[in-house]
């Protein structure tokens, strides 16, 4: 169930990407739209993080929603697509770039039910062809070139770290929300194979995700706490959060297009953490773990589309051991979880070992903290195992420290990305 981020994790690695150019304009946009949540497949939040450069977006109307979601593993947007509208579902990913939706694929029944994107039944659809300027053989922002098909339309095509291929055209189509209220159309992948049945809304920093695209100033979500096999609700904007004011906030980490660091991804949301506690104990980690060095490695992200948190090796064995200090014999020795976590107990013949580590704090710049209880620290994957959910970045050959949504619970996050920052809010999520 969790080799799909894996696989995430690993494609991001190799994916080297230029940093975005500012919009020239900014227009504000707010809204919000329906969320829900379902399992993904293996390979759901597998995503291209590479894309392509274009004029800046024509002026977009100001747009006002909201909208609440329901979590489990990821959280699914609802988007109203084309013209008429048809729903079409996307992973909320602020790990990646290119937004795409699946096109004319048939799926097998399902609850909720999966339906494809119907090009020939919008207005406002338009595929780019072989000549479009943003389609060229190699591009800055797209790391796997581009192609001709057949019909001489825009191709592109991309790997999964297991081989799993996703391809399909670069449209341009535009969101719905209603009559008076739409985007114009936008740079998406109209994807015709991919084993996925979610799309991806890309939320990333490049200049065509759909936060950049749309000339969105603002994002926030907040995820909700998981209680077994309930899925309780979580809300998400797109604009101003009317909370923001009890936030605190965290500038983000920039990066120079120029400054090209192999292990490094210029295009995440990047801050700065400065240190791990738990149950109230500061653990002797060097602040210099969580920044990136010369090379990139050593970043720390906050992603809503990777659900567990993930550390770099130094950061990760002190973890371990103060885990390992606090369980001792009980931990299941020789046991790994979705090929990453491995500090895992057996509920059922244990239970006081769950109860045995305490809250976890990340600490961050300016003061701002985020308290993990330990009601928190550890999932049940089944079976009656618990599992700790940190994993060791090394096991899925990275060099960074990923926040995934797991350890996002109860809490607003926001992207202000007109002030280049991410704030954080303690909620009861509803």
């Amino acid at each position: 169930m969790e080799t799909y981020k894996a696989f995430l994790i690993l494609f991001l690695n190799f994916l080297h990407l230029s940093i975005a150019k500012k919009n020239q304009e900014n227009i504000p946009l707010s809204l919000s739209f329906p969320l829900t949540t379902t399992p993904l497949s293996q390979s759901s939040s597998l995503k291209s993080i590479s894309l392509i450069s274009s004029k800046a977006m024509a002026k977009i109307p100001s747009l006002s929603y909201k909208s609440n979601f329901k979590y489990s593993m990821a959280l699914i947007v609802t988007l109203p697509i084309g013209t008429p509208p048809q729903d079409q579902q996307m992973v909320l990913d602020t790990g990646s770039q290119l937004s795409w939706i699946q096109c004319n694929k048939k799926f097998p029944k399902r609850t909720p039910p999966t339906s494809s994107f119907d090009p020939s039944l919008s207005s406002s659809f338009s595929a780019l062809p072989c000549n479009h300027p943003l389609c060229k053989p190699r591009i800055p922002d797209f790391t796997l070139p581009t192609s001709c098909d057949q019909n001489r339309l825009c191709h592109y095509s991309y790997f999964y770290a297991d081989g799993t291929l996703a391809e399909g055209n670069l449209v341009r189509e535009k969101i719905t929300f209603s009559n008076s209220q739409t985007t114009p159309p936008l740079i998406l992948g109209c994807a015709k194979e991919s084993r996925d049945a979610e799309g991806i809304l890309g939320m990333n920093l490049g200049r065509f995700s759909f936060a950049s695209q749309a000339k969105v100033q603002k994002f926030s979500y907040c995820v909700p706490r998981r209680q077994g096999r309930i899925m309780p609700s979580g809300t998400f904007y797109l604009g101003q959060n009317p909370n923001s004011h009890t936030f605190q906030y965290i500038n983000l980490l920039t990066f120079p297009q120029s400054q090209r660091m192999p292990n490094l991804d210029p295009l995440a949301y990047t801050i700065g953490m400065v240190g791990i506690k738990i149950g109230g104990k500061k653990l002797n980690i060097s602040e210099k773990v969580f920044r990136p060095d010369a090379g990139g490695s050593g970043q720390t992200m906050i992603d809503s589309g990777t659900q567990y948190t993930f550390l770099v090796e130094e950061a990760y064995g002190k973890v371990r051991d103060e885990v390992v200090r606090l369980i001792g014999p009980k931990l299941k020795k020789g046991y790994v979880y979705g090929e990453s976590l491995d500090m895992c107990v057996d509920a059922i013949n244990s239970p006081q070992a769950m109860r045995s580590i305490g809250d976890m704090t990340l600490e961050f710049e300016n003061g701002v903290e985020i308290l993990i209880d330990k009601e928190k620290m550890m999932d049940d994957v089944g079976g009656g195992v618990h599992c700790v959910g940190i994993g060791r970045s090394e096991s899925l050959g990275i060099a960074s420290n990923i926040i995934g949504n797991f350890h996002q619970q109860n809490l607003w996050v926001e992207f202000d990305l007109s002030n280049k920052r991410v704030g954080f809010g303690k909620v009861e999520c509803k």
